[in-house]
């Protein structure tokens, strides 16, 4: 500013040898004494008006003197200097003029200035204004613009409101108070009560925050508020800006309870605020309804579904993403089960469709319970939890294994036509690639059963390059980790060791520990080299010992534990369904770590699979049949190990022949599910039996492929009549192109309608396409827009409904597709929305 000073001044001296300057507003005294200009004198008047006249006309008569004065202009009958300053000149330079002059406002801009003073005494203010302003400003929209720098905002009233709110949330008010010393507290009213059509004689800043709450929600529903349907989608917008997101979880508690949410809440039916998430409350009330109509089964699956999807878009999600999932998981499971018939003529026919559709009913049970547990709200979801646990014990896990017992039953020998047995697995699979001098990593997963497979097949899948396929293959019998680890091992004769511990060897060597297993495995085929090894090993490794692991060896075991691990234990048995995710995700990695070591041959089976029920048996679920025998080596809550053992009722007796293991002993399994008293062993996770659950088990064959294979769905914006838009909202349909598959991943994309200019006009939704439907109608997803008063400036001009997608993971957006639109509004009003 001093640089203009000087300027003017030079210019007034160019013609006047004398200047008068007049701080009327006595702000200019810095500049003052900052000016240094040559030739000029500095002098200032100071009741010494006569001495300065005689020094300016008789002492100096031809030396140049810039006349000071801090106050404003004397009127002409005080002003002894009159006669002088009227053949001279005066230079008119206030802090407010040069204010004006440094924003390059014109001069009849001067009261936003004069009336503002305080503001301006800021030169990080001044210089924020000048970067916001534009050249056709108004005095109305400067004044705006410096509310904004007041709140800190960038943009309208809009992202004023927002800064503000965020503020309040903090519980500071220092914008307002600067926005108050800064004379604009009233301008900032006007513009409040103009844009929301928020009116009252005391204006105060946390009663708007209220009414903003108040009025969205009611509107939400389709009813008046105090405020006007701008406010609805301003509200929106902060609503949904990341920025915001504890600000506006922050005031929504504080408000919920002042507005009485809970008791209104209570008299509503769940699906009417099913599109609404304004407060965390509502969530709450959705859920414990939603459960309700599920337990009492008067809702079908596909709403319950499609009103999952839809609380996708709440704001509350993530903090009730687990329950959302399980009630999801609890309507596939119900769904299932109504459409599932449990019968079967053969063992070959109940191991088809077990493999087929009904270990799906396993898989669901198990996912609803998983997210049960990790939400942390279980009682939310207990009416449901009972529903579930008692259909899923009662109405399929007892009634499938009863109708399965009747197949056992009529079985003298332990096989299955159709099902290779996991004995036979080395020479029949493994070795398979052997015979083609092929390199094969096996890894076995203890008690990884089938449906925990098939979701870790998927897993798999849908990595990039990587193919896989599952099929099922009969476990030994008893199901239990010593005979399933044997079984997978090359060997031509497995029997139990007389330790009574349920050791078993195979051609009388020992099975047990790393070491005999790598030296079983020597014995497959003459010249292999092989390793037996824990899966940690591997997951520790560095790629240059991976590739080293496969560069020495052409046949290698790894041996992974976490499902066993966790479920084997009366302690831990209850967190089996997180250790099936974990070992899931554990199990991917590992076969990442594999294919990065060059092994593009990897077999992934188990020992055995297992029985799970998160609820504590009654009494009553354990079988009442005492075992009797010559000898009892082994008694295990699903099966009888011993020598000369008693047929017995309600137990299935097999010699050591009949299973096709040597040795002369018995083994007596507990039909269907039930388990036998074994003192201070657990008992919602068991395996030895014969149930499906424990004996058909995965084998996954994953290969890696050499071209990129994974993409992700498209997405088309669907409209329907005229592309033109006559209102204050909008409604579209997007449609999603493909299902979602392991190949085709989920797309998430950010929807607006937008001016030619990139103006935002509406409201944004954050829209998941992850349809899994291969029926395109359950593929589309409509949406309503609602228009922002900002619209109103693009009248009569096309606009853009645009898809924008998030680049990597990154702040940036770039656009994907869109739809172009005209804009015809008539007179806009507020009941347009």
């Amino acid at each position: 500013m001093t640089d203009r000073i000087t300027a003017s001044l030079r210019r007034l001296f160019d013609e006047h040898r004398i200047v008068f300057w007049y701080d009327a507003a006595r702000d200019m005294r810095g500049e003052f004494d900052a000016l240094d200009l040559a030739g000029v004198t500095k002098v200032e008047i100071t009741n010494n008006q006569f001495g300065l006249k005689y020094r300016m006309l008789r002492q100096e008569p031809k030396a140049k003197f810039l006349v000071f004065h801090d106050g404003p202009e004397p009127g002409n009958a005080a002003n002894w200097l009159l006669d002088l300053q009227l053949a001279t000149a005066v230079f008119k330079a206030d802090q407010a003029a040069s204010w004006l002059g440094e924003l390059g406002l014109p001069p009849q801009f001067e009261n936003v200035v004069r009336d503002h003073l305080e503001f301006y005494r800021s030169k990080a203010r001044v210089a924020e204004l000048k970067r916001l302003l534009n050249a056709a400003d108004t005095q109305s929209q400067v004044r705006l613009r410096m509310l904004a720098v007041c709140a800190g905002a960038e943009g309208g009233l809009d992202t004023v409101v927002e800064a503000l709110l965020g503020e309040l949330a903090e519980g500071r008010d220092d914008a307002m108070r600067l926005i108050e010393r800064s004379g604009l507290m009233e301008v900032f009213w006007k513009q409040v009560g103009n844009a929301y059509g928020y009116q009252t004689d005391e204006p105060d800043f946390e009663d708007f925050a209220i009414a903003l709450f108040q009025s969205a929600y009611v509107r939400a529903l389709g009813e008046d508020g105090k405020l006007n349907a701008e406010a609805l989608l301003v509200f929106r917008r902060w609503k949904n800006n990341r920025h915001w997101e504890a600000a506006f979880e922050t005031l929504a508690a504080r408000y919920q309870g002042l507005l009485k949410v809970p008791d209104d809440l209570s008299k509503r039916d769940f699906r009417s605020v099913m599109a609404v998430d304004h407060f965390e409350e509502i969530d709450r009330h959705v859920i414990r309804q939603l459960v309700h109509a599920m337990s009492t089964q008067t809702v079908s699956a596909s709403e319950v579904l499609k009103w999952v999807r839809e609380r996708r878009q709440s704001h509350w999600y993530s903090a009730y993403e687990d329950i959302y999932q399980a009630i999801g998981f609890a309507t596939e499971f119900q769904q299932a089960l109504a459409e599932a018939n449990l019968g079967m003529t053969s063992p070959a026919e109940g191991v088809k469709r077990y493999v087929s559709s009904w270990y799906k009913l396993d898989q669901l049970y198990r996912k609803f319970i998983y997210h049960m547990q990790r939400s942390g709200h279980a009682s939310l979801l207990s009416e449901l939890y009972d529903a579930v646990e008692n259909r899923y014990t009662n109405s399929y896990l007892l009634k499938l294994n009863d109708a399965w017992q009747d197949q056992v039953a009529g079985l003298t020998d332990w096989t299955i036509p159709g099902y290779p047995r996991q004995s036979a697995f080395y020479f029949e699979q493994a070795a398979e690639f052997r015979r083609k001098d092929q390199k094969v990593a096996v890894i076995i997963s203890d008690a990884l059963r089938f449906e925990v497979a098939e979701e870790c097949l998927r897993r798999i899948r849908a990595l990039n390059r990587f193919d896989a396929e599952l099929k099922p293959m009969i476990s030994a019998l008893p199901s239990y980790t010593q005979l399933g680890m044997a079984a997978l091992l090359p060997n031509r004769g497995l029997s139990f060791a007389a330790d009574g511990q349920g050791s078993v060897l195979s051609d009388g060597e020992s099975t047990q520990g790393l070491a005999a297993r790598e030296k079983l495995l020597a014995t497959g085929r003459a010249g292999d080299r092989t390793k037996a090894l824990l899966a940690r090993d591997v997951l520790d490794m560095r790629v240059d010992e991976g590739k080293e692991l496969f560069r020495d060896n052409d046949v290698v075991y790894i041996y992974h534990n976490l499902i066993d691990a966790i479920g084997d234990k009366l302690q831990t048995e209850d967190q089996l369904p997180k250790a099936a995710e974990d070992a899931i995700e554990e199990l991917t990695k590992l076969v990442r770590k594999l294919t990065s070591a060059n092994f593009s041959n990897i077999l992934i089976t188990a020992d055995h699979g297992f029985l799970y029920q998160h609820r504590a048996l009654d009494e009553s679920d354990f079988a009442v049949a005492d075992p009797k025998g010559d000898e009892i080596l082994m008694r295990n809550r699903r099966f009888v190990v011993g020598r000369g053992l008693h047929g017995t009722a309600g137990m299935k007796k097999f010699s050591s022949a009949n299973l096709g293991l040597t040795g002369d002993l018995d083994v007596l399994i507990p039909n269907s599910i039930n388990r036998l008293r074994v003192k201070g062993a657990g008992s919602r996770f068991v395996h030895g039996g014969a149930s499906l659950q424990e004996i058909v088990i995965p084998v996954i064959r994953v290969g890696k492929q050499r071209e990129a294979d994974v993409n992700q769905v498209e997405v088309q914006i669907i409209v329907s009549g005229r592309s033109q838009i006559t209102s204050g909202q909008t409604a579209v349909i997007f449609y999603q192109a493909q299902p979602v598959s392991e190949k085709m991943q989920a797309r998430e994309l950010v929807a607006g309608i937008y001016a030619a200019d990139d103006t935002l006009i509406s409201d944004e939704h954050v829209l998941q396409f992850d349809f899994t439907s291969e029926n395109a109608r359950e593929r589309e997803m409509p949406r309503k827009f609602l228009l922002s008063r900002e619209a109103d400036k693009f009248n009569n001009q096309d606009v853009f409904l645009k898809l924008r997608e998030r680049v990597g993971k990154t702040s940036h957006y770039q656009d994907y597709t869109s739809h172009r639109f005209q804009l015809k509004r008539g007179i806009t009003t507020d009941f347009d929305f």
